[in-house]
């Protein structure tokens, strides 16, 4: 963020509160990456202590934080155009900007050298890496500079079970990254549903997300092939025996619901100028795409900490 930026946002209104800072860490985004994290941690074939566990799940909750508020330092220009944002602690002058960046770069030590202390160098390394990728790759670079910005700044946010995973085991195999993958595969039609109600704010704010580069249209198209590839993907943790019969039938439920919905928003006109009526599919897939990833990776917790995990097919 420029200075000319920062010096243009509102005046501090008053002393920030501890809940200003809480805002700051984005708590909605938090408690999914926390969870993902979690789920990552206890699909590893290992036993970790549980006070390091604890303390390595803390980690990543803090460095999303980091993340989090990084992410609104830098972006206090543009939140301060968008109805959606404008009310966020630094555009609204309730956290200064230099406290915001502050934060999150002390932040981003401690639950790095937490990590590292709870765990390993792998784990923690791959926590710092992920918060750079978010601050830096997505929040400086990609969400401004181009429309596939959420397809491969959805990294960012698909390290969390890896990091999980590796806190625990010291190791990164495949069934960690196929997690990794679902929430990659997933995150673009999460994000362009939510995109094509809010198009006019980022084309005011200067963000080229897909529906402002490449209208509504060919977004809902996107959204529709994303679906379709994210919903089988899914269905991989079952072959390498990461999910059994409960994940099999969760996701497959959840995926039909999942595709049915990119169908409807596809064949709608959401987006477009005259099709406010239909931009209620948008919001409902926009939702229930939070419902599949949620259930999906809480199936796969429950079968790997409770006596429910019945292989598929012989598979183990």
């Amino acid at each position: 963020m420029s200075d000319a930026s920062a010096s243009s946002l509102s005046p501090v209104a008053g002393p920030a509160t501890a809940m200003d800072y809480v805002r700051l860490m984005k708590p909605r985004v938090m408690s999914l990456v926390v969870f993902t994290a979690l789920v990552g941690l206890a699909a590893a074939p290992t036993d970790m202590n549980p006070l390091m566990a604890a303390i390595a799940v803390l980690s990543v909750a803090l460095g999303s934080g980091a993340a989090g508020a990084l992410n609104m330092w830098y972006d206090a220009d543009i939140d301060a155009v968008m109805a959606r944002t404008v009310t966020r602690p630094v555009p609204a002058g309730l956290v200064p900007p230099s406290e915001a960046l502050a934060f999150g770069l002390i932040m981003s030590v401690v639950s790095v050298v937490l990590m590292l202390l709870a765990a390993n160098l792998l784990a923690a390394s791959l926590l710092a890496f992920s918060i750079f990728f978010y601050a830096v790759v997505y929040t400086m670079w990609l969400k401004r500079s181009t429309a596939e910005n959420i397809v491969i700044g959805g990294a960012a946010g698909a390290f969390p079970p890896v990091i999980g995973w590796a806190a625990a085991s010291g190791s990164t195999p495949l069934e960690a990254w196929l997690l990794f993958g679902l929430i990659f595969l997933w995150t673009p039609p999460h994000f362009w549903a939510l995109s094509l109600w809010t198009s006019k704010e980022y084309e005011r704010a200067g963000v080229p997300m897909l529906p402002v580069t490449h209208g509504a249209q060919e977004t809902r198209r996107r959204i529709l092939i994303y679906t379709l590839i994210c919903a089988p993907f899914a269905l991989l943790p079952v072959a390498f025996g990461l999910g059994g019969w409960l994940y099999l039938v969760t996701a497959v439920i959840a995926g039909a619901a999942f595709v049915a919905g990119a169908v409807r928003v596809f064949a709608s006109r959401a987006g477009d100028p005259y099709g406010l009526a239909d931009m209620g599919r948008a919001r409902q897939l926009f939702a229930v795409s939070i419902i599949y990833l949620f259930v999906l990776f809480a199936a796969i917790l429950a079968e790997q900490t409770l006596p429910i995990h019945v292989a598929v097919g012989g598979l183990s």
